[in-house]
């Protein structure tokens, strides 16, 4: 028994001093991935004791993820503390991260903030792997109204490319709702509406400009119509009755180089002689 002990204690010894790995920073949207690359450099650097891994992992961890297994690090188990410790902060940073998707849905506002700057905070409170579809829409719906309208009107843009038509439509429209704010606080003269009136009508112009702008640097698809001239050599009696001449002589008269039987025009008929 006393020489079991001793082989155990030197095993432990010789691993412990083996401490030189190359640990890959914690990535905490993604802890089972993590602790894929920590146990690949134990296993390049022939790491098996369970409290050697345990305590090299916990030696990694910084604070704010420490937390989140505090109860494992201060009491923890008798035997596979290592496989507890992983299995508790992944599921656990899991959690956390369905909190922060849902504080995407409810809380998040745009408040003070440029659109872009929302937009981003909003990416990485999301994390990788949600849709830009689904952040586009949470985006979308906490912006001005007036902003939403022109938004709407480009579907095939891009999340950055939106992000920076709102921050030039929130410059041209955040200073003049300050004005607007300002002067409905002092009762305005004659002269004030006239001005209030001015920089109403410029700060629509710009608007539509900016949106005309944001148009004009994607394609444009126009549908082109063309009449479509009937194929066939002959035609029902039903049309007949409607129509005695057929569709080239009614359109072009004697000039027609073509007809369609049967047909009453008294003129030339293409293939006569």
């Amino acid at each position: 028994m006393a020489s079991e002990d001793k082989q155990d204690c030197s095993t432990k010894c010789a691993e412990s001093c083996r401490v030189g790995i190359r640990v890959p920073p914690f990535y905490p949207e993604k802890p089972a991935l993590w602790f894929a690359q920590l146990e690949a450099q134990f296993a390049l650097s022939n790491i098996t004791s369970d409290t050697t891994k345990y305590y090299h992992t916990i030696s990694q961890l910084d604070p704010q993820y420490a937390v989140e297994v505090e109860d494992v690090i201060s009491t923890p188990p008798a035997a596979g503390k290592y496989d507890k410790l992983k299995v508790e902060l992944i599921r656990r940073l899991s959690d956390s991260r369905d909190k922060k998707i849902k504080q995407l849905l409810s809380h998040e506002e745009l408040g003070d903030r440029k659109p872009s700057q929302f937009a981003r905070h909003l990416q990485n409170l999301a994390g990788p792997g949600v849709p830009d579809d689904f952040l586009r829409s949470i985006w979308t719906s906490r912006l001005p109204q007036t902003t939403q309208s022109i938004i709407a009107s480009q579907p095939k843009a891009s999340l950055e490319e939106l992000a920076d038509l709102a921050d030039r439509i929130h410059d041209v429209v955040t200073p003049n709702m300050q004005v607007a704010s300002t002067s409905s606080q002092v009762p305005a003269g004659n002269n004030d509406v006239a001005v209030m009136d001015k920089k109403i009508a410029m700060l629509t112009d710009e608007v539509r400009m900016l949106a005309a702008e944001v148009r004009r640097s994607r394609p444009t698809q126009r549908a082109r119509s063309q009449t479509r001239r009937p194929r066939s050599s002959t035609r029902s009696q039903s049309n007949y009755r409607r129509y005695p001449q057929c569709w080239y002589h009614q359109k072009f008269g004697d000039k027609a180089r073509r007809c369609i039987k049967p047909c009453d025009f008294a003129g030339k008929v293409p293939g006569d002689r």
